[in-house]
C-alpha cells in the first residue's frame, strides 16, 4: 500500500463498549464522519451550521475520532498488513483493558482534544509499549517526512524521539488525546469551546473503557484514514492462558 497505518485507541468500536459507543456517536457527529464508514446524521451544536463546523475539522475529520497510540507510519520493506494486524492480535490479547479516566475538554496548543481527567499510567505504559514493540514495522522516515515535521520546531527532547521512532510525542513526552478540532484562532477558541462543552456534555467526566486497538489505513496519501481491524485486549484481571504465555515468551 501506498498510504500509511496506525495503532490507535477507538473506543466505542466493540459491541459491549456501551460508555465508549455514546462518545463515538457525539464524536462522529461532531466530526460528521464515521471510521467505519457508517452513515453519520448531519448535526450541528446549537447556533451553528454544520459548513462551519466542518470548516474547523478538517483535518480531525479525516484522520477520524481515535486516540494515537503509535502514530501513522509506512510499513517497513518486507512488511506486509496481514504481518501486522497477526502481531497485533497477540499483543493485545496479552495485555489487560485499561480506561482513559474522567475524560476532560483541553486546548491543546491550538486545538480541542479529549484528555484523561486523572492519572492514567496505565494508558501510558500500553502506547510506550505499542511504540517500542512495533517499531519494526515502521519504514524509516524519508527528507519529505521529517521536512514537514519541521525539525527546527522541536525541542532537543523530541527531535531524540523523532530521530529513534518517528515520531517526537512518544515515551515521557507522549500525552494522550482524542482530537476534536483543527488549530482555531486564538479570538474563535472560547466559542469552540463552549460549544464542545455543550456537545459532548453528557460524556464529560465519565471514564471510557479502552478495551481494544485498532488498526486504521490511509490508501494513499491524502486519503481518509479508515478503521481497518480491531484487536480485543484482555479483560482486566483475567488470567493468561498458560499455552499463550509460553508462546508469548518463546516469541520475545
Amino acid at each position: 500500500m501506498s498510504g500509511r497505518v496506525a495503532i490507535y485507541a477507538a473506543p466505542g468500536t466493540t459491541a459491549a463498549d456501551v460508555a465508549g459507543a455514546r462518545l463515538r456517536e457525539r464524536a462522529e457527529a461532531w466530526l460528521g464522519r464515521s471510521v467505519a464508514g457508517s452513515p453519520v446524521a448531519s448535526a450541528a451544536p446549537e447556533g451553528w451550521t454544520r459548513a462551519a463546523v466542518d470548516e474547523i475539522t478538517v483535518d480531525a475529520r479525516r484522520y477520524g475520532f481515535h486516540g494515537t497510540l503509535k502514530a501513522p507510519f509506512r510499513l517497513a520493506p518486507g512488511r506486509g498488513l496481514d504481518e501486522l494486524e497477526a502481531a497485533l492480535s497477540q499483543f493485545a490479547a496479552d495485555r489487560p483493558a485499561v480506561t482513559l479516566p474522567e475524560p476532560s475538554l483541553a486546548r491543546l496548543g491550538r486545538f480541542f482534544a479529549l484528555v484523561p481527567g486523572a492519572r492514567a499510567e496505565p494508558l501510558h505504559s500500553l502506547a510506550s509499549e505499542l511504540v517500542t514493540a512495533f517499531d519494526e514495522f515502521r519504514a524509516p522516515a524519508t527528507p519529505a517526512e521529517i521536512a514537514r515535521r519541521n525539525p527546527s520546531a522541536l525541542t532537543r527532547r523530541q527531535r531524540e524521539l523523532f530521530d529513534r521512532w518517528g515520531y517526537p510525542y512518544v515515551l515521557d513526552e507522549f500525552q494522550f488525546h482524542l482530537t476534536l478540532t483543527d488549530q482555531i484562532e486564538q479570538e474563535r477558541q472560547p466559542e469552540v469551546e463552549a460549544a464542545l462543552r455543550a456537545w459532548f456534555a453528557g460524556c464529560l467526566g465519565r471514564t471510557i473503557p479502552i478495551s481494544s486497538l485498532a488498526i486504521f489505513t490511509e490508501a494513499e496519501p491524502g486519503a481518509p484514514f479508515a478503521l481497518h481491524s480491531v484487536h480485543l485486549l484482555r479483560a482486566p484481571f483475567e488470567p493468561l492462558d498458560p499455552e499463550r504465555l509460553a508462546l508469548a515468551e518463546r516469541t520475545r
